[in-house]
């Protein structure tokens, strides 16, 4: 645990120096006249502690990043806040469960010392007398810890549904901030869905926004903690290989792909509110596709690189109907949480054009499902023919490069090569790097891991912006309400097949060549 503690010194150092921006002048001010700022103690508040985000991915995050040390023992403090009616023993023994998946039995001891770090507070969402409670309970910790009012740290985790958002950031805001004119902060996480279409996005961002400033709002998106998402940004701009190919004159489409192999899974009732479009391209694949497409930020500063997943979006056409095709897999209606006149889509392929210098006439084809023969996630840069070929060989497919995103994390550059032998002829192979491979002493950390470190740390730029945010619901709210006013149809497709045959025809008019008799396997150790 000392490499990690070594490195949690190093950004509490860091964060030491961090404030909202209704306070950057006069931290300047005091940095110049050489004061050192005091590091208060840091309470993480997970509101919905109860509920299944939270025992399945904000509690295990948070150990993880305990275990690794980045969290102290002698300076955090965690408290779950619900309607559940639980005692702080009972909380320990519901979240136990789900933290002691890959716990060795060296690790127990650490499993048990987190959880006692651990405080439940029972209140509703929209009254003063829980937030009270809570509040009272994270001041008694900050005392306890010497951490004088106003250097504290608080991070409020809101694990809820978005329709009560409002109502708890206003209870924050009124009952349990942390004074920030000595240092201490006030953050605030809030999980996805960020609105339903523009106006209720705008809506919901209007009321956030008169309780927090921009500085304190972390709309958290996963796939932006994913390690080869995080990776993009460094594999575009690091690698001089990339960037005179990154282009309309060399690349013949992309395709950006979330495919799962399992239905809704007792989330009839809430996926049929938003279909595959809200739950998953409007938000994880466009998230992608911005850093694809995106170009140079002038720094890896959080707001230079967010100024150009901005200035991309806005340069997103008008999405065409006949560029989408929709499905719906056949027995989703069967559950009873689903009506039976749903049109919500299952399955969606969409594509984007971007009307710039760099991206002109390169479709971006984005899809996602429901029920399909495969899980996976991945980016895949389809290449343009080798014009001359002397070696007869286009049919057998064109270079791609694929970064797989999950599961089995890997990147592979698909080449045509000599096939070894005494003949002259070619066949599809690749360069691979696959992460288990490679990196077989290195654990990737969860998304929900680096994304919460990020918060402490106050870096947002793996966090979603409120103009990124705006201009992402300007293109896809047309689609989208077309789908509600039931415009647009899904196509019935089988589960377990690739979705509707529509789809691939689709691809097909895109400009995206199949190839066949080729499939990446996963390189393994024997």
């Amino acid at each position: 645990m000392s490499k990690g503690c070594n490195v949690v010194n190093s950004f509490l150092q860091h964060v030491s120096s961090e404030r909202d921006n209704t306070k950057s002048e006069s931290f300047s001010e005091e940095k110049d006249m050489g004061f050192v700022r005091e590091v208060g103690c840091l309470s993480i508040i997970v509101l919905g502690a109860s509920g299944d985000l939270a025992k399945k991915k904000t509690f295990p995050a948070l150990f993880h990043l305990f275990a690794q040390g980045f969290l102290q023992e002698n300076d955090v403090h965690i408290f779950g806040y619900a309607r559940t009616k639980l005692s702080d023993d009972d909380l320990r023994a519901r979240i136990r469960g789900y933290l002691q998946k890959g716990v060795s039995a060296e690790q127990e001891d650490v499993l048990s010392r987190f959880l006692l770090l651990i405080k439940y507070v029972s209140g509703s969402y929209d009254s003063a007398d829980g937030f009270q409670l809570l509040n009272k309970a994270i001041s008694e910790h900050e005392i306890s810890k010497k951490s004088h009012p106003g250097i504290s740290r608080r991070l409020f985790y809101l694990a809820l549904p978005p329709s009560v958002y409002p109502s708890v950031c206003r209870m924050i805001r009124q009952n349990c901030m942390n004074p920030s004119d000595l240092g201490g902060w006030t953050r605030i996480v809030v999980e996805k869905p960020f609105g339903k279409d523009l106006n209720s996005a705008e809506d919901l961002s209007a009321q956030l926004g008169e309780l927090f400033t921009e500085e304190q709002l972390y709309r958290i998106d996963h796939y932006l903690g994913k390690e080869l998402v995080q990776n993009l940004l460094v594999l575009r701009f690091a690698n001089r290989l990339f960037m005179p190919l990154w282009n309309r004159d060399n690349i013949a489409n992309i395709q950006i792909v979330f495919r799962e192999d399992f239905g809704t899974e007792g989330r009839g009732g809430y996926f049929d509110e938003y279909g595959i479009i809200r739950d998953i391209i409007q938000n994880h694949l466009l998230q992608v596709f911005c850093l694809v497409a995106m170009e140079k930020p002038i720094s890896l500063k959080p707001e230079h690189v967010r100024d150009e997943k901005v200035k991309v979006l806005q340069s997103v056409l008008p999405i065409k109907h006949e560029e989408v095709i929709l499905g719906q897999y056949e027995g989703y209606k069967d559950d009873p949480t689903v009506s039976n006149s749903s049109n919500a889509p299952t399955f969606a392929t969409v594509v984007l054009r971007i009307h710039n210098e760099r991206w002109e006439g390169v479709p971006f084809i984005l899809k996602a499902g429901k029920a399909l023969n495969s899980r996976k996630a991945e980016i895949r840069v389809q290449f343009k023919d080798v014009p001359g070929d002397i070696f007869k060989c286009q049919k057998q497919g064109r270079n791609e490069f694929v970064i797989r995103l999950q599961p089995s994390e890997a990147m592979y550059m698909k080449l045509t090569l000599k096939k070894p032998g005494l003949e002259m002829s070619t066949i599809q192979s690749e360069l691979d790097l696959s992460y288990g491979l490679r990196y077989q002493e290195v654990k990737i950390p969860e998304a929900y891991e680096r994304l919460i470190l990020d918060t402490i740390r106050g870096d947002q730029q793996h966090f979603v912006r409120r103009d990124e945010l705006k201009v992402a619901w300007e293109i896809f709210t047309p689609l989208l309400h077309s789908i509600d006013d039931g415009e647009l149809k899904p196509i019935p497709y089988k589960p377990g097949s690739r979705g509707p045959e529509e789809a691939d025809e689709l691809l097909a008019r895109a400009g995206y060549m199949q190839t066949h008799g080729y499939v990446w396997i996963p390189p393994t150790l024997a």
